[in-house]
């Protein structure tokens, strides 16, 4: 099941990217930091009365002049409205209503998704003067909150888990679901034509939760899939966009509904920044991933090609480290079959469970071959470990003190558990509790 998304929309400087970042920052937010990953996140996963929700943040994009501010709000209302269940609609307290704001109010207010009108800059419980003025906007009641001194964010984000609907986030049923996604013109859209083309049993087009996104059914080999396109921005706007931002953006849902992303990358290009943070929204969402490297076709080769590209693609990845590649070549049809069959295989380790008797013999040598951390006299002691989850496989350990459960022994143990179980092509997630701590803490 994928979780509802919220998108923060509002023209430039209203605070968009400040309420992102303390939300992320102060724990609301359940994701941390991951080496590797840009620090330009513009997307986080966060949790409020237990319910998690993904959160894209579309501010930051300044206009080149005046004449394009028109242009690059409508841009910006059009992404929120083809991804996010709840728009969380953002504006200036201090300047009060523009007409940069009714603009956007007037796009989304024909979404018929909920939107949520929140008066941004209002830094003490006195309400401005013009603070009723932003009713004219249409948009219901105005919340006022401050960003910088996190002011009025509980009723806000309660206003926001109250607008979710109701139900499964997503349709689910047997079928293997992956999600092609990278940088425009990687060639998504011809390996979704190349394995329907070829392989196709059933197909039927549904329209999807974005715009320009295709899910399209296919069985292929007996196996069934929905293949999820991300095609990328098809219209063409007057205005400079932030294509990384929109490319980001446009990969969220589709990562939501997926068990395995296809992260394309251009072999001619190499590893970009913007496949980078592409990854990183799959790699935080705890999906399977495979890194697709098209276009090989376009290399000059010796026998070492594929070696050096490999090594370049975990150093840029070394956050995912996990994540199997394969070089294809879409326009001469060089290894695509391989794609698929690698998809399925990842599918299945990533909902794959580990006996626990199995597991803490495991454990049990690690720990003899590798004795864990101390500090001050005092000795890390695993008690027992099991698996308590799947897609992602996620392992709850039991331990005398979360404090001496170092980074780099959690990754020993975690290097151990791959060797002996496999879970190639997905994160595999920890949790530490210490004795006396319910298992659903």
């Amino acid at each position: 099941m994928s979780k509802p998304i919220v998108a923060v929309v509002g023209r430039p400087n209203v605070g968009k990217s400040t309420f992102f970042n303390r939300i992320v920052g102060r724990r609301v937010s359940i994701v941390e930091d991951t080496p590797g990953v840009t620090r330009d996140r513009i997307y986080a996963e966060g949790e409020w009365r237990n319910i998690h929700f993904g959160l894209i943040d579309t501010g930051g994009i300044e206009p080149a002049s005046e004449e394009v501010i028109p242009a690059q709000m409508r841009e910006q209302a059009f992404i929120a409205m083809d991804t996010a269940d709840v728009i969380l609609f953002m504006v200036d307290g201090k300047s009060g209503v523009t007409s940069d704001d009714r603009e956007v109010a007037n796009l989304l207010r024909r979404t018929g998704k909920p939107v949520i009108l929140v008066v941004n800059k209002v830094d003490t419980p006195k309400l401005p003067d013009d603070f009723y003025d932003f009713y004219e906007l249409g948009m219901g009641e105005p919340m006022a909150i401050s960003s910088a001194n996190m002011l009025g964010f509980g009723e806000v984000l309660d206003m926001i888990v109250e607008s979710f609907p109701e139900g499964d986030y997503g349709e689910e049923d047997d079928r293997i679901k992956i999600a092609v996604i990278g940088k425009p013109n990687v060639g998504k859209s011809s390996i979704i034509n190349e394995l329907t083309g070829e392989n196709r049993v059933i197909v039927s087009d549904i329209a999807g939760t974005t715009r320009d996104s295709i899910d399209t059914n296919v069985e292929i080999d007996g196996e069934k899939y929905t293949l999820i396109d991300t095609a990328g921005i098809r219209r063409k706007s007057k205005v400079n966009d932030n294509i990384e931002r929109y490319s980001v953006i446009r990969a969220v849902a589709a990562v939501e509904r997926c068990d395995v992303c296809l992260l394309m990358i251009d072999a001619s290009e190499g590893i970009t920044e913007q496949d980078k943070k592409i990854a990183g929204v799959a790699h935080e969402a705890g999906k399977g991933i495979i890194v697709v490297v098209n276009k090989w076709d376009l290399i000059e080769k010796n026998t070492h090609t594929m070696k050096e590209f490999q090594k370049e693609i975990e150093k840029e990845l070394i956050f995912m480290t996990y994540a199997p590649s394969v070089f294809i070549s879409v326009k001469d049809k060089i290894r695509i079959k391989n794609v698929i069959a690698l998809a399925k295989a990842v599918a299945e380790r990533r909902a794959m469970r580990v006996p626990t008797g199995q597991l803490n013999a495991l454990i049990s040598d690690a720990v003899m071959m590798k004795q864990p951390p101390s500090d001050k006299g005092k000795r890390l002691k695993i008690y027992y470990a099991t698996q308590v989850g799947v897609k992602p496989p996620l392992f709850s350990f039991k331990i005398n003190s979360r404090e001496l459960m170092h980074f780099s022994y959690a990754r020993y143990l975690e290097n151990k558990i791959r060797a002996s179980f496999g879970f190639e092509g997905t994160s595999i997630k920890f949790v530490f509790r210490e004795k006396g701590e319910k298992e659903d803490a």
